[in-house]
């Protein structure tokens, strides 16, 4: 199947540790590992549908709000700004199936991730390639440490190193454009080149020092196919805004269409960033933690589902869980979390998961690191 994965990202952990009995947990939550593609088929569809309509509508905004509905011209700042704000959240949720699909074996959801991938990983420029490497941060031994590429020890860095992370979403859209559209055509001719891009360029992940291992022969094939459908994305849209030839519908203007996509990108990455922010508490060393460690590190939000599911779609908001089992599907979720609150003992280290507020774990996040630049 063209597109598809070929990674297969399993790495539930495999015994108890201490004071937390995996194997009760399980019991609890054993019947909700089957992921229902109904769900993720409506859910990401109707997402992309609406997100696309609203896109082309803030795009278009005078022919639809001024022509066509003979609106006033006072119409086009509600309109674009409520047209943006949907489509961003909407996109936003379509890419973050990415997750989900690192979690599901690679035999299964096939047509889920072919479609995944043509509708908004190739489009956003995020190929489920670049996504392989986050089993690794659910392996109970890489956890945390340097082959971890989505944990820095932000609890004890000063506090610059949160603003540097914050600061990435202002040059990645950018550095995304320049990896696919230029680089990757380049790698065909340098082997040297293509190493470093692969190691050093071919990941989301937090750490901007992180080495990704050279891949196996199945999962290059895998990247060369999903690199040359970003590079030629690019290049047919460089030449539909710059070069139009009549052979697509809509014109797209490049004073509107460049700004528009540059600062949506910017947007979703700082959602992203923020929900990764207080995804954990960061209190890593470097050195491998035990099971219950990871567990105390990471945080679920269960409360305003609503919000919640803004900032933290896909059923990322019950981070902590998703750690303890990363295969658990996202709709499934929320009611796992509930009946472990309800039958785990009262001194279950899980409940010391749960947060409340988005902004106060990050402010948590902030005078730890606050207080770090002041000792230094």
């Amino acid at each position: 199947m063209p597109v598809a994965d070929t990674f297969q990202a399993n790495a539930d952990p495999e015994s108890d540790d201490g004071t937390f009995s995996l194997s009760e947990a399980r019991t609890i939550v054993g019947e909700f590992f089957t992921p229902n593609p109904w769900i993720y088929w409506t859910d990401f569809l109707l997402c992309w549908a609406v997100g696309i309509a609203c896109f082309y509508l803030f795009e278009f905004t005078d022919v639809v709000v001024v022509e066509q509905m003979g609106l006033d011209a006072a119409w086009r700042w509600p309109v674009w700004t409520g047209a943006f704000l949907i489509s961003a959240i909407l996109f936003y949720r379509c890419v973050l199936f990415i997750h989900e699909l690192m979690h599901i074996r690679a035999t299964e959801f096939t047509a889920f991730r072919f479609v995944w991938n043509m509708l908004c990983g190739i489009p956003f420029l995020v190929p489920s390639f670049v996504y392989y490497t986050h089993i690794d941060h659910h392996r109970r031994k890489h956890y945390a440490t340097k082959q971890d590429g989505e944990y820095i020890p932000l609890a004890s860095l000063p506090a610059r190193e949160i603003l540097f992370y914050l600061s990435q979403v202002l040059v990645i859209p950018l550095l995304a454009v320049i990896r696919f559209g230029l680089l990757t055509p380049l790698t065909w001719f340098i082997p040297s080149l293509r190493r470093w891009v692969h190691r050093h360029a071919s990941s989301l992940i937090m750490d901007p020092m992180y080495i990704r291992p050279l891949p196996s022969k199945r999962v290059l094939q895998t990247m060369r196919l999903q690199e040359v459908l970003c590079f030629l994305w690019i290049w047919s849209i460089a030449i539909r805004l710059f070069y139009p030839m009549g052979l697509l519908p809509g014109k797209l203007s490049p004073e509107v269409f460049l700004p528009h996509v540059y600062a949506m990108g910017v947007f979703i990455l700082t959602l992203n960033a923020l929900r990764t922010l207080a995804a954990h508490r960061w209190m890593g060393t470097g050195e491998e933690m035990t099971f219950v460690e990871q567990l105390a590190d990471s945080i679920n939000f269960p409360g305003k589902p609503w919000s919640g599911g803004l900032w933290a779609p896909v059923g990322l908001r019950f981070h902590a869980l998703h750690h303890v089992f990363p295969t658990l599907p996202y709709h499934a979720l929320p009611v796992a979390h509930e009946r472990l609150m309800r039958e785990l003992p009262v001194d279950s280290p899980y409940r010391q998961t749960v947060a409340d507020s988005l902004f106060r774990e990050l402010m948590v996040l902030w005078k730890k690191a606050r207080k770090n630049s002041t000792t230094l």
